[in-house]
């Protein structure tokens, strides 16, 4: 049995929070509703109270409980965190991190999966601003079901009507089973890439956004891992709630994934490791006008094959082959060769998927080397298909 977190805004669709309550009830499951004022105004906390079996938190500072923290005390005991209905004002104030009531001061202090369902006139579900603000949630790692369109209490015809309450709760219990299949495992997770520098102001690098592997480490978060994640220079912003170690060249990354491997049940080197660096970098900036003939180059630490030849009984180490040709050989050769346990491999030459894209398309393949091809998906997703074979490959090992 899990506990999870009901959030409750002030929708005209509140009342099928009432039936989403009973639906993770009925599953087993103990629910803590969260009303915002507002919502408390169209349904009073006590009918909340008496489904739940629990008292409603509508205060952020509550006389008729023990005192404590509340929001960081209860936010410790969820598995799930399912706001539905959310008004685009709760939207609005959880993107910007605003925190001046119970639900919103919650949000910041939850670190378990975040299940949005939103209701609102179809207007202001369309409106750029409040889809700026799902998109920045998403980033993040939030989930949302969309709204459904139909008939709205306005008089309207459009979408912004709240899920089925059937949807949400099936949303809801995938997230709670893929939020315990690592729980108790440490994760190292590599992201991004490396640069390699030629003096102050120029470097060697490669065209890796950190995307991929920012979700790998996200989708081991949601399945309670305890991830580090060692992140290359990169322009996006790492997901919360786990330990992130910024480093710039190979010899850095090497350095920190040195440090954490040991420890670590699962690693998965997702980082574009730029392959070569300069052999003597320029302590000041080099001019046109004394540019050598030749710039000598050699290669970078192959952290990935060191690590195939110390990992431990037990361990899982994965890798991921960026190719232009030839993709699923070059990947069996570097399976091989570096003694993985599974490797992600996928073309980057094709346009709209790979480096810098939000989708991806690629090949899995195991130490026995069993290969599945995925379809394009979206990298939150394809990170939950590696985690669903690293976790074959765990059940697999005991």
């Amino acid at each position: 049995m899990a506990k999870i977190a009901l959030g409750v805004a002030s929708s005209i669709s509140i009342y099928k929070a009432c039936e989403i309550l009973r639906g993770f009830q009925k599953e087993g499951h103990d629910v803590q509703v969260i009303e915002t004022r507002n919502a408390a105004a169209l349904i009073p906390p006590a009918l909340f109270d008496a489904l739940s079996g629990r008292r409603t938190i509508v205060e952020l500072f509550d006389d008729r409980q023990p005192w404590s923290v509340a929001h960081v005390a209860l936010a410790k005991e969820i598995a799930l965190f399912v706001v539905a209905p959310a008004t685009a004002n709760i939207l609005a104030k959880f993107a910007c991190g605003l925190a001046d009531d119970f639900l919103s001061t919650f949000y910041l202090a939850v670190r378990t999966p975040v299940l949005i369902a939103p209701a609102m006139n179809e207007a202001m579900w369309i409106h750029p601003q409040t889809q700026d603000n799902v998109r920045r949630l998403r980033e993040r790692g939030v989930e949302f079901v969309e709204p459904a369109g139909g008939y709205l209490a306005c008089g309207d015809e459009g979408q912004g009507r709240l899920a089925d309450p059937q949807r949400i709760i099936a949303r809801g219990l995938d997230l709670l089973c893929r939020g315990t299949g690592l729980r108790g495992k440490k994760v190292l997770v590599t992201a991004g890439p490396t640069r390699e520098a030629m003096d102050p102001v120029r470097y060697l690098s490669n065209r890796s956004s950190g995307k991929m592997g920012f979700e790998v480490a996200r989708e081991a978060l949601r399945r309670g891992a305890d991830v580090v994640l060692i992140a290359g220079p990169v322009a996006i912003a790492p997901p919360s709630g786990l330990e992130v170690v910024p480093v710039t060249s190979a010899a850095e990354m090497k350095e920190a994934v040195d440090k954490h491997f040991s420890g670590a049940d699962v690693t998965v080197m997702a980082a574009a490791v730029a392959d070569f660096m300069f052999r003597a970098p320029a302590v000041r900036k080099v001019k046109k006008e004394t540019l050598p003939a030749g710039l000598e180059i050699v290669r970078t630490p192959d952290i990935l094959k060191e690590l195939g030849g110390r990992k431990r009984p037990g361990q899982i180490l994965v890798g991921f082959a960026a190719e232009t040709n030839a993709v699923e050989a070059a990947a069996r050769k570097k399976l091989r060769e570096k003694n993985l346990d599974l490797i992600v491999a996928n073309d980057v030459s094709r346009e709209g998927t790979g480096f810098e894209a939000d989708v991806n398309q690629a090949v899995l393949i195991d130490r026995r080397g069993k290969s599945r091809k995925t379809d394009i998906l979206s990298k939150r997703a394809l990170a939950a298909v590696i985690w669903d074979a690293v976790e074959g490959l765990r059940e697999k090992k005991k």
